[in-house]
């Protein structure tokens, strides 16, 4: 019985797990029985198995999966033609019959080595412009964090500008109301000077009033 893991599957997980499915389906086998066979090699369950496969492993294997299908075709025409020689087919023909279908399945076996390996390249790449971009991600983080303190340093500033723009416009504008009172004030001050009455003295000794 295998054990249950939870740890993330990793990038060889996957890869057995592919290769095991591609296997059975190619050689008429069910997923359950590839499924239980991974499951004993990477230490987990059947049923975990088969929900990795069919959430995400199966959408990278779509072409090898059609190989394979096409595969086990060959490979129950087979068996159909060798039932078939024992009613009638030759062994020359029969030889030849299993030797090029043993041919076309070595060619299509090579045929889903290179996609898998080509898919590990893409994949590492993948895994590399992930990192790359990760890392841009973090650097673009730390500048919106260093700009949003810069931004609050900046506002609290303002906020002192402002409010001692506030308090001088306020004693400016007292200053302008006591320089203007005080020049009302020296207006009136010169008007009653103007509008005091003077008099002389004249040779009798007598005041009189001067207009």
């Amino acid at each position: 019985m295998s054990a249950i893991r939870q740890d993330a599957w990793s990038a060889d997980d996957d890869l057995i797990l592919a290769e095991v499915t591609l296997r059975h389906i190619r050689e008429g086998g069910t997923q359950l029985r590839a499924f239980e066979e991974v499951g004993e090699r990477i230490g987990r369950t059947a049923a975990a198995c088969g929900f990795r496969w069919n959430s995400c492993v199966r959408k990278k294997y779509e072409a090898a999966i059609q190989i394979a299908k096409s595969q086990r075709q060959k490979r129950n025409k087979k068996l159909t033609l060798v039932t078939v020689s024992s009613t009638g087919m030759t062994d020359f023909e029969e030889t030849n019959q299993v030797k090029t279908d043993s041919a076309d399945d070595a060619i299509s076996i090579d045929r889903v080595i290179r996609f898998l390996r080509q898919w590990k390249g893409t994949y590492q790449e993948m895994s590399r412009q992930i990192r790359v971009l990760e890392k841009a991600l973090k650097e673009k983080e730390d500048d919106l964090i260093h700009l949003k303190k810069e931004n609050e340093r900046l506002s609290g500033e303002v906020n002192v500008v402002q409010t001692d723009y506030r308090v001088i416009n306020d004693d400016y504008r007292a200053l302008i109301q006591i320089m203007d009172r005080a020049r009302k004030l020296a207006f009136l001050a010169e008007e009653e000077e103007d509008h005091k009455q003077r008099f002389k003295m004249d040779a009798n000794g007598n005041l009189e009033r001067i207009e």
